[in-house]
Formats: C-alpha cells, structure tokens, sequence
C-alpha cells in the first residue's frame, strides 16, 4: 500500500457481532482493526508476500499466498460479506476484469471496499502540464471513469469519500485558468475511498430477508404475469407467495423495479386479474413513486396511479 494514502476503508462498516466473511486482499494493514470491528468474523487475507503474514499472526486469519493479478482467489462464489483492497485496480493490466472478478465471490448483499489514486489531482495535473508522468506501471482514475467501470462490473451502487490534499491557491488558480473545472473539489482531491454493493440497498434489505429460492421463485411469477402467461393462475399463485412468505408493499416494489422489464405491462396485468388485492397493488404503486430515478419512470408510474384510482372510484 503506497504511504501516501490512509487506510481509512472500514469508515464504511460498522462493528458488531455478525458471523460475517470477510477478505483483505493485499491491505493487511486493516486486519487488526478488522479482528476488533468483528470478534466473530471470518477472516481471510490474500497476498503475495509471504512474509508480510508474519506481522500478522494471532488474529484468526486464514491466509493465502496469491498475487490476485495473476491468478483467481480460490473461493467458491458468492461467499464473501466484504472483500477490502486498497488501490486494487491501478496495477491491473485489465481493471474491469478483477473488478468483475471480485463481484462474483461477493454475497448478493455484499460489497467490495477499494480506492484509487485521482488523476485529476493537482500533484498529477501538474506534472502533466510540465510534460511528466511518472506512473507508466500503474493506471490512474478519474472519479467518473472509475464509477463506469464499478457499475459496468455488476455492482449496482457506488459510494465514494475524498482524501485530500489541498493545492497552494495560485497553484489552484493556475489549473483552473488553464481550463480544469473543480466540481466538488476534484482538484483538492488526492484519492478516492470507494464502497461498491452488488445491491441497491432496498433490494439488499430484500435479499437479507429472503432465501434465494424464494426470490427465484418471486421473479418467476413477476415475469409470467409481465408476458402474459397464463396470467390470472400466476397471479393467484403471486398474492398465495406474498401472504405465505410476508412480503411488504415497500419491498415488493423495490423487487418489481429491478426484476421486471415492462412495469407498466405487469402492474396493467396484476390489476385486471386481482380485483381482490386492489389495496396492496396501490401501496406497491406508492413505493414505486416515492423512489423514481427517472422523469420517464415518473410519468410511467402516474399514469397507472390514475389507473388505479380510476378502478377505486368505479369500484367505490
């Protein structure tokens, strides 16, 4: 880990008793906070430096010998709660590729904790204007780059904190006459701390809260009422799952956003076949409003809320 960032990762967790599985790829600076954080964690650390895990011994880690570059982490997939990693990606050669690689031994609500180095700082921006660059092996972000490659790698949320190291104002001054915006204080910006969910975190709630099977078996019904498939049977057998197994109006909504293809088509279907279940398609309905990310997904949504209502007042 280079000296010059500060291994400030595991502001993103908080400490509790959690059986979880976690893995320090290479940062194994953070293993004694990590062993306090979660006395009943497990604990695994890949490296490449074998002596490196000398420092290290008496905390319950199971180590191994790897460089992560080369080879793939020997683990069976989906097994990890976290898997934290200081500047993992500036020495790949295919960045996406480890990234990617990484998600895969990730749980469904887990995420991956990492950092980069920020091109746009002023240390890097400087030395470029005086026709240097002096990190031929390594591959440096920019903060809007590095958030591409996360979402194109399957994580579906991206959070990021700054570690500054402010510029001297006239060297500050110089870059933006030159020409370099400073949204939200890139150019002050040394690296980036960096925590990637495979979840968006309505749906990591869900996944918690439900095995697999249950989740596979709620897609399935999703999808045949979406396409039509013998809709009136799979939507009796939707509303039979949802009393059988809890679900909530806020959940299953947040489930609809991210499984189904065309929402209008499905909620469309499930009002003409649940005349019964008016009430909890409208609460659905509510949630879905109260968390668009779209214009277009607004007006989708309000036109079938006036369809809703439309049915509520025939029906009142």
């Amino acid at each position: 880990m280079p000296e010059k960032i500060k291994p400030e990762l595991l502001q993103f967790l908080q400490p509790g008793q959690l059986p979880l599985k976690i893995l320090v790829v290479e940062s194994l600076v953070y293993l004694p906070e990590l062993r306090q954080m979660f006395p009943q964690a497990s604990l695994y650390a890949v490296t490449a430096d074998a002596d490196a895990m000398l420092d290290y011994q008496g905390l319950d880690v199971a180590f191994t010998e790897l460089n992560y570059l080369d080879a793939p982490l020997p683990y069976p997939r989906e097994f990890f709660d976290y898997i934290i990693s200081d500047l993992t990606l500036e020495q790949a050669g295919h960045p996406q590729d480890i990234a990617a690689g990484f998600s895969r031994f990730l749980k469904e609500t887990g995420s991956f904790l990492t950092s980069f180095r920020n091109i746009r700082h002023w240390s890097q921006l400087g030395d470029l204007l005086a026709g240097h660059y002096y990190n031929v092996v390594a591959r440096l972000f920019a903060r809007q780059e590095f958030e591409r490659l996360l979402y194109a790698s399957y994580y579906k949320m991206v959070f990021m904190e700054s570690q500054k190291r402010p510029a001297e104002e006239k060297v500050l001054q110089k870059l933006l006459q030159a020409g370099f915006d400073n949204e939200g204080d890139d150019l002050n910006t040394e690296f980036y701390l960096v925590r990637a969910d495979r979840s968006m975190p309505e749906m990591a709630l869900l996944k918690s809260m439900y095995t697999k099977d249950a989740r596979r078996r709620l897609s399935l019904y999703l999808h045949r009422i979406e396409y039509g498939v013998e809709t009136a049977k799979n939507c009796r057998a939707l509303w039979q799952f949802y009393q059988e197994t809890g679900l909530f109006a806020d959940y299953t909504a947040a489930f609809i956003k991210q499984a189904v293809f065309h929402p209008q088509d499905f909620y469309r279907h499930l009002l003409a076949h649940s005349p019964e279940r008016r009430a909890e398609i409208g609460q659905m309905l509510q949630a879905a409003l109260h968390n668009v990310t779209s214009a277009e997904e607004d007006a989708m949504l309000q036109e079938l809320w006036q369809e809703w209502q439309e049915r509520e007042d025939g029906n009142g």
